[in-house]
């Protein structure tokens, strides 16, 4: 089973199929993708579910549907145990951002916590899990696909927002600060911390 966010409601992948309550079936194969979202976003449904026969081809033929934009970030802490968040669209979020070419996932998850925190010295400690969640741009929707990473730093410095990311704050938060934080954040990322 897998969990792909239009905002803060999921469209779950699997092969089980339920009694519809509050969620509706499509077939995987049939569905029409950009309907089902509008649907999913303009209607009281609390999910989606897409169905496939095949548990280990559901992933694969979904990420066939949309256009996939392929990203790294991070979850980062200091020597405090404080985690990095940033303040972007009225919302606390962990910095991430697309992956350029000739580079690794890992190298785009450092780069783009650097760029939009201000922060150096970043090092991955460990793999975290693969987020998904759908956006629109231009017109279209768009799979985004984030690779995230536990990483670790010494960085005592000042923070600096990326401004033309639109990152308005940058800030280390406690554990009590994270938990406040998450209420006002995304699926995604509530899922992550």
């Amino acid at each position: 089973m897998f969990k792909i966010f239009v905002g803060d409601k999921p469209i779950i992948l699997t092969s089980k199929v339920e009694r519809e309550t509050n969620f509706k079936n499509y077939l995987l194969k049939t569905v029409n993708l950009p309907k089902v979202i509008r649907k999913l976003n303009a209607s009281d449904l609390q999910e989606v579910r897409l169905i496939h026969k095949n548990e280990d081809k559901l992933l694969k033929k979904f990420l066939k549907k949309l256009p996939n934009v392929v990203a790294g970030g991070g979850k980062v802490f200091n020597q405090n145990g404080d985690v990095l968040f940033i303040y972007r669209n009225d919302k606390w979020d962990l910095p991430k951002g697309k992956a350029e070419r000739n580079e690794t996932i890992e190298e785009t998850a450092i780069r783009e916590v650097s760029e939009e925190t201000g922060v150096s010295g970043l090092q991955i400690t460990k793999p975290l899990e693969v987020t998904y969640h759908i956006f629109k741009r231009n017109g279209r929707y768009k799979i985004k696909v984030t690779y995230w990473f536990e990483m670790k730093t010494d960085f005592n410095g000042k923070l600096y927002p990326q401004e033309n990311e639109g990152i308005t704050k940058v800030a280390w938060l406690n554990e009590g600060e994270v938990l406040k934080a998450l209420d006002n954040s995304y699926a995604n990322i509530k899922q992550l911390v």
